[in-house]
Parts: C-alpha cells; structure tokens; sequence
C-alpha cells in the first residue's frame, strides 16, 4: 500500500469505531451548546462593568471545541492572563467543572455533574465562575 492508501484504510477504521458514539456526541455538543451559551450571557455581564473600565481585567470564553484530552467530550475554557477554568461534557452524560486553575499549574479541583442534574450545574456554575472571576481578577 501507497501511502495515501495507508492513511485512508487508518481514516476507515477510526470512522467505523467512532460511528457509535455518534449520537452521545451530538448530545454532548448540545449540552456545550447550552451551557456556553449561559457562561457567555454571565461573562458578558461581567466584561460590561468591569473591564470596560479597567480592560485588562476582560475575561474571554473560548468557542465549544473537542476536549484536549478526551475524543468524547466537549469543552470551552474560560480565561484571563493564566488564570483558566474549563467547563466540558463528555459523551458519557457527566458535565465536569474544572479549577479555577493557571496555566503550568495542577488542574483543578473538578466537579462532575449527570447532565440531566440542571439544578444542581446551575448552583455549582455560580459557584464555579465566582471562584473563577475572584482568582481571575485579584492582583
């Protein structure tokens, strides 16, 4: 086999196993959606009092992208300077909080969550961005 061959017959195998998660993938990206969706409308919130008047404290929120670590997740991070957090849905039904944490740095600490727990993701994401924004934003 060529080459090309080689990495097609590669790109088959890893399309035919990943098929079957698919749809919990799909759910997962939906549940990103949403949840990003809620981080932004919080972070916008903030961006307007704050960092229009002190700008070096604006908090950015990354676009929903496939977990770093995990093919069956969904994750978007949060971030200011060092300071991170990141939200991420895997495809197992499991909303996962991590940090605040800073880059070089132990992740950490993580929560999880079965998705279908929303009242329970809506308390701990205030908690989350909270913790997230007083580390963020202290000198």
């Amino acid at each position: 086999m060529n080459l090309n061959e080689r990495i097609e017959a590669i790109a088959e195998d890893v399309a035919k196993r990943e098929e079957s998660h698919s749809e919990a993938m799909a759910q997962a990206r939906t549940k990103a959606g949403e949840l990003h969706g809620v981080v932004s409308t919080a972070i916008e919130r903030f961006n307007d009092t704050v960092s229009n008047r002190v700008p070096e404290l604006h908090i950015d929120v990354s676009a929903p992208r496939i977990d770093d670590k995990h093919i069956h997740a969904v994750e978007f991070e949060l971030g200011r300077g060092r300071h991170r957090a990141v939200v991420t849905v895997k495809s197992k039904g499991e909303v996962t909080l991590v940090g605040p944490f800073r880059t070089g740095k132990k992740e950490g600490p993580c929560r999880s969550f079965p998705v279908a727990a929303s009242d329970d993701i809506e308390d701990a994401m205030g908690d989350f961005l909270e913790r997230f924004l007083q580390e963020a934003v202290s000198p």
